[in-house]
């Protein structure tokens, strides 16, 4: 009786424990999971043979880090101040164009019963609060800059002696089943990493083609827009559909024609996607639906905000692994 009550006493102290220190917790989880998901390419940086010598994983570390420092280096000084200028001038010009474009929909034969008026008025507002909401929450994202350099020192610690603090949790399970979670949580490790690059991938694609669409149909905020073409790309068809209609609103601004192009260009892009990109890309991936994936984000968004949001997935695919091996009940062939 005395052990099963100082049980109980220790599982409600570590969990008062935990509710005190959830924010270093969550820091210490992303930081150990980007670990894990970068360790393949630590590994294979090693194996690179420099004029017969290979790197050290050290040193293969501070290679990686110096590469990721130089690739947000130039993203932050070259390519996210015409993104924030462009959402700063779109915020700014949204209430003089929107009377252009009512003024362009009452042309139409069923403006009059479509209530064109109010629906216009509604999208005012809700694309008035999206950039304004865009606008001051970008800087606020990257204001943070403690708790992102202390992730960056745990990660690059977890990287250094992660094996052996992964080796000690093993050991706290009995030896018969230590085997067994040890090739499911390698197996979940490969799977998150092959989602991340593949997701990584897509997104650039469609990030970077869009740009270029936009430019050539010159859209007013391409830069901004093909941006958010790209980021929204994580979440699967509400982000492309949320994308998609803001484009378009930007383009009809300026003309039909515009609006016709992004259109047929996304259209076009999403049979590409599926028919070619995804098959290729993620076909060794974790295979999660776009309800998952949603609800994911939206619960990880819930919980840690914009931190929560990058991890939403790949903790979502570890669960997906864990209950694959644990608790899902195939049947026989």
């Amino acid at each position: 009786m005395r052990g099963h009550i100082l049980f109980a006493f220790g599982i409600l102290l570590a969990l008062g424990l935990a509710w005190l220190l959830v924010k270093e917790i969550i820091l210490v989880y992303v930081s150990a999971l980007f670990a894990a998901v970068l360790m393949p390419i630590v590994n294979r940086i090693t194996k690179i043979n420099f004029q017969g010598r290979r790197a050290s994983k050290p040193a293969a570390i501070f290679l990686l880090v110096v590469g990721v420092a130089l690739v947000m280096g130039i993203f932050l000084t070259v390519g996210l101040p015409p993104v924030l200028h462009d959402l700063n001038q779109f915020s700014a010009d949204l209430p003089q164009r929107i009377p252009k474009m009512i003024s362009k929909l009452d042309q139409l034969p069923i403006a009059n019963r479509l209530g064109v008026d109010d629906i216009a008025k509604r999208a005012e507002g809700a694309l008035t609060t999206t950039a304004s909401y865009l606008m001051t929450s970008l800087p606020n994202w990257l204001s943070h800059l403690f708790d992102i350099l202390s992730a960056l020192f745990l990660c690059i610690y977890f990287m250094l002696e992660g094996g052996s603090a992964y080796h000690f949790a093993l050991s706290l399970f009995p030896r018969a089943h230590r085997e067994r979670l040890g090739s499911t949580l390698a197996r979940a490790n490969r799977k998150i990493s092959n989602w991340l690059l593949g997701q990584g991938l897509l997104m650039i694609i469609l990030g970077v083609s869009s740009t270029i669409v936009f430019a050539i149909l010159h859209v007013r905020y391409f830069l901004l827009l093909g941006f958010l073409m790209g980021l929204f790309n994580i979440i699967p068809i509400a982000g492309g559909v949320i994308t998609i209609t803001l484009s378009a609103i930007v383009a009809a601004f300026d003309s039909w024609t515009k609006l016709a192009g992004v259109v047929i260009f996304y259209l076009l892009y999403i049979n590409v996607e599926n028919a070619i990109l995804i098959p290729r890309i993620m076909s060794s991936s974790v295979e999660l639906s776009g309800l998952t994936v949603l609800i994911a984000l939206l619960c990880g968004t819930s919980l840690a905000g914009v931190v929560g949001a990058l991890v939403a997935v790949p903790t979502a695919a570890l669960i997906a692994v864990l209950l694959e091996e644990y608790a899902v009940h195939k049947d026989a062939a």
